[in-house]
């Protein structure tokens, strides 16, 4: 790839992001609004899944818009859940609470997003 693609790779991550971080706050507030609103203290496996929920509707509309396929758009969306399959356990063993799941997850999710755009780095590279 050209350095103006790798360019255009590097923006693509940062607009999926802001986009995952879109879904959580405009869904989250939606959710809390009316009082369906989650905590990781007392529902810590249910308010990750609705989480990585919120950011994969962000990120696959945002994804869908910029002329991304199914395949991949999904692919980015199993970044957002495949993280807490090793935690989860973790969390049921007493080793992390319900904090410590969700940090590292996210600390799992970033690498996997980019792992999952370096699979089809020209698709992410190209300008849409």
């Amino acid at each position: 790839m050209t350095q103006r693609s790798w360019g255009r790779f590097a923006w693509h991550y940062v607009e999926m992001v802001i986009a995952m971080f879109a879904g959580v706050l405009v869904l989250g507030f939606l959710l809390d609004a009316v009082g369906l609103g989650l905590t990781y203290e007392r529902d810590p496996e249910a308010a990750y899944l609705l989480m990585a929920f919120d950011m994969s509707v962000g990120m696959a509309a945002w994804m869908r818009f910029r002329g991304h396929g199914w395949a991949g758009t999904l692919e980015m969306c199993a970044a957002m859940f495949v993280p807490v399959v090793p935690l989860f356990p973790l969390l049921w063993l007493g080793v992390i609470d319900g904090m410590g799941l969700m940090m590292a997850a996210h600390v799992a999710m970033f690498p996997l997003m980019l792992l999952v755009m370096l699979r089809r780095r020209d698709e992410y590279a190209h300008a849409h």
